[in-house]
């Protein structure tokens, strides 16, 4: 049985006006469906998981959400962070509370804020994880490239071994001439940034790359049960390193041969952008104009290949018009062209550097 783990952090400063930092895009129904990217998460992962074995890794901002959200995953299974600390401390509490109930227990982590289409895909990919995970690999998956895309890091495929591959190394995003050059080799994966393991492996390795972190998160996990778990945090998660557990764990453990990787045979989306998201969702008409389901109506005329979001209860009318991101919310009004779309996280830098914090 998997126990499965969910890092929900993050503002999706992207996705700005409809994601906040208050209320982050993986509490927000961005599937084509009444669920949010969260619901689907943990949806997906019930394929291999009872509801009690199900975790959430999300900030004391976001707790009550993600629990009214999620109300069949036990309380003491929302782990919440004072503040953030980058994904290798929350996914590292996450094993050592994991190993303090299942010491030898397989553990998946897979972002909250991911779009996968097929969960049956996905679960026999998981599966497959699982297997070379009980051997004492750590596990990623990579996703097979749709194309060059300079967006992800990759993962550089070495020899197979049972239903994978061993990972020989974990490569940065590259430009687009090496992009081409990845995606050309056919021995390259999107590293998606999910990952696989046996908690007793992944706890050692943390302890050999990482040993304050592996130090702290073993004596948060031991009092996690008892009334002294408060005053730890206070006092131990502020002095934790803030990383990633593909620079804290991941990439020197690869480096010792110690990581594999399984191939992810599934339409798999990084929901970053509003362009992604009119990637992603079908679209309402014959001309590409994607209406993400909100509180208002869309009245579109002669435009084509917009994504259109009316969240502010009124109705949202274009005419004349392609190409363009609306985003209509009470507070603000986001129009910019489709291929501009990873630049709106600029905006909420704007707006921070104003002290305009009611917007952000």
């Amino acid at each position: 049985m998997l126990h499965a783990v969910v890092p929900a952090g993050g503002s999706g400063t992207r996705l700005w006006p409809l994601s906040r930092a208050q209320r982050p895009k993986f509490l927000l129904p961005l599937t084509g469906t009444d669920s949010s990217l969260l619901q689907a998460t943990v949806d997906r992962v019930r394929l291999l998981s009872r509801p009690d074995h199900v975790y959430v890794v999300t900030g004391a901002a976001h707790a009550v959400d993600v629990a009214r959200q999620l109300p069949e995953v036990p309380g003491d299974n929302i782990l919440v962070e004072p503040s953030p600390r980058d994904s290798a401390a929350a996914i590292s509490l996450a094993a050592a509370v994991i190993a303090e109930r299942e010491p030898t227990a397989i553990m998946g982590s897979f972002a909250a804020d991911h779009l996968v289409i097929d969960g049956g895909a996905f679960a026999k990919t998981v599966e497959k994880a699982m297997e070379l995970a009980a051997t004492g690999l750590l596990m990623t998956i990579g996703i097979n490239p749709t194309g060059p895309d300079t967006g992800f890091g990759y993962l550089r495929l070495g020899a197979p071994v049972g239903p994978g591959y061993q990972l020989e190394a974990f490569v940065e995003k590259p430009d687009q001439v090496s992009a081409v050059e990845y995606v050309s080799a056919g021995n390259y994966l999107w590293n998606a940034g999910m990952f696989v393991w046996r908690v007793d492996v992944f706890l050692d390795q943390l302890k050999r790359h990482r040993p304050a972190l592996h130090d702290a998160v073993r004596t948060l996990a031991a009092a996690w049960d008892s009334n002294r778990r408060e005053a730890l945090f206070a006092q131990l998660w502020p002095t934790l390193e803030k990383i990633s557990i593909d620079y804290a764990v991941m990439e020197p453990a690869a480096a010792a041969g110690k990581v594999g990787v399984v191939p992810g045979d599934f339409d798999w989306h990084d929901v970053g952008d509003y362009n992604t998201l009119g990637q992603v969702l079908k679209a309402n008409d014959k001309v590409g104009n994607v209406i993400v389901r909100g509180t208002g109506d869309a009245l579109l005329s002669e435009a084509k290949r917009n994504v259109v979001v009316p969240a502010a209860g009124r109705l949202v009318a274009a005419l004349g018009v392609d190409d363009l991101i609306i985003v209509d919310t009470p507070d603000a009004l986001l129009v910019c062209p489709r291929d501009r779309a990873q630049e709106v996280k600029g905006l909420v830098e704007e707006l921070k550097q104003a002290n305009r914090t009611d917007l952000v």
